[in-house]
């Protein structure tokens, strides 16, 4: 999350733990039969989380392996064979980020993760800039090492990142200067004879996708089965309504401040592509409709796994229409429509929202903003149904 969206979290978090709650017909406790209900879709959501992450750190440790063997020798080919591996990983960890802002494993790390924008200049400013970026300043750091990078993530502010995707994403595609089409670097910016700090670039694109491997196991464990200490146990050992207050907060969260305001609204009020979630290689469309899936996902108790296979359960949905029938069925059909929505935003996102509001793209994006808001709206109806409380928290260091 970036750290701005903190004005969107104060205008739209009320929507869980501000509000006033509803009447609830059914009464504040819950039956035997909706505990029960509750309790399944909660398995069936760190079973999802869990398969998320798992695919997730899958495809890290295939890019890992696909950056060593371009490191060795860089090609053309093998460039875009590895940007090809970073797309592929992005698509189970976007399904994660319905995961977020509870003060969950994530949002311990988050920063370290997914954090956007970045200066880019920060990590690589290139022979014309006055003052060179992390992979050039051999001289305030000679060696660079793992800790360095996680060390130097921040500290000169919010956009000062160096690591996570969006860093990898840069170091891969490079600038996206082009109209038509994402950044392009050329491969020759990792042969040494080629580029002075090629061999450098090299090291801080393997460490960088190395820390990487090692957050996401960190986050996979922590919801993995048969392990009494970790989140997962924590988790589903606290009582229903608590455990279904996070999960509703996180929801509420990514759908409204985050998706509908941090991502969208910003990009479409200013139409600058700073504001673009995957700016570099252009694949901003495919990461909202990931998140948004995500969402849809632990509605309906269901996650197709990057093998093919798919982890199932009772889902959040079917806990609801156990209490409120209606409501389970409306938010259902409005999560399906915000999918539908943001997929029909047309790529290239940075040119989708230029243009006059009748613009095609902005009409598109102006759409999805709108689904998601309603969808957010129906969330605040299931958190009165159930009389849930969930304080705003402050996420990050």
């Amino acid at each position: 999350m970036r750290p701005r969206g903190a004005v969107f979290w104060l205008s739209a978090v009320c929507w869980l733990g501000c509000q006033k709650p509803k009447p609830a017909a059914q009464g504040a406790e819950l039956s035997p039969a909706e505990t029960s209900a509750l309790r399944a879709a909660l398995t069936s959501y760190a079973d999802i989380g869990w398969a998320a992450y798992a695919d997730a750190g899958l495809g890290a440790r295939a890019l890992a392996k696909s950056a060593e063997s371009f490191v060795n020798a860089p090609s053309a080919e093998g460039l875009s064979e590895l940007k090809q591996a970073w797309l592929k990983a992005r698509t189970p960890y976007q399904q994660t980020e319905v995961l977020r802002f509870y003060d969950g494993p994530i949002d311990r790390i988050e920063l370290l993760i997914n954090t956007w924008p970045i200066d880019e200049s920060y990590v690589e400013a290139g022979v014309s800039a006055p003052k060179p970026g992390i992979v050039e300043d051999t001289q305030t750091f000679p060696e660079l090492t793992a800790p360095l990078l996680v060390s130097l993530n921040g500290k000169q502010g919010e956009t000062s990142i160096s690591t996570g995707y969006h860093v990898i994403e840069y170091l891969l595609w490079g600038r996206d200067t082009r109209r038509d089409g994402p950044g392009d670097r050329p491969f020759s910016d990792y042969v040494s004879k080629e580029s002075p700090v090629g061999a450098r670039r090299g090291r801080y694109l393997q460490l960088s996708i190395g820390q990487l491997v090692r957050d996401l196991a960190s986050l996979e464990a922590e919801w993995q089965k048969g392990r009494p200490d970790n989140y997962r146990a924590k988790f589903l050992g606290m009582p229903p309504r608590d455990a279904l207050a996070l999960v509703v907060k996180g929801i509420g969260s990514l759908s409204g401040p985050e998706l509908a305001g941090e991502r969208l609204t910003v990009a479409y009020e200013t139409k600058d592509q700073e504001n673009e979630h995957s700016c570099f290689s252009d694949n901003t469309v495919n990461d909202l409709a990931d998140d948004v899936l995500g969402i849809q996902n632990l509605c309906t108790g269901s996650y197709r796994r990057t093998n093919g296979t798919t982890v199932s359960g009772p889902g959040l949905c079917a806990a609801l229409a156990a209490r409120n029938p209606e409501l389970a069925r409306r938010l259902e059909r409005e999560i399906g429509e915000s999918l539908a929505a943001v997929r029909a935003i047309p790529s290239p996102f940075d040119q989708a929202m230029l243009g006059s509001d009748s613009a095609p793209g902005r009409t598109a994006i102006k759409k999805a903003i709108v689904a998601l808001e309603k969808q957010t709206q129906t969330l605040t109806d299931v958190a009165a149904v159930y009389e849930l409380r969930a304080a705003p928290q402050k996420l990050g260091p």
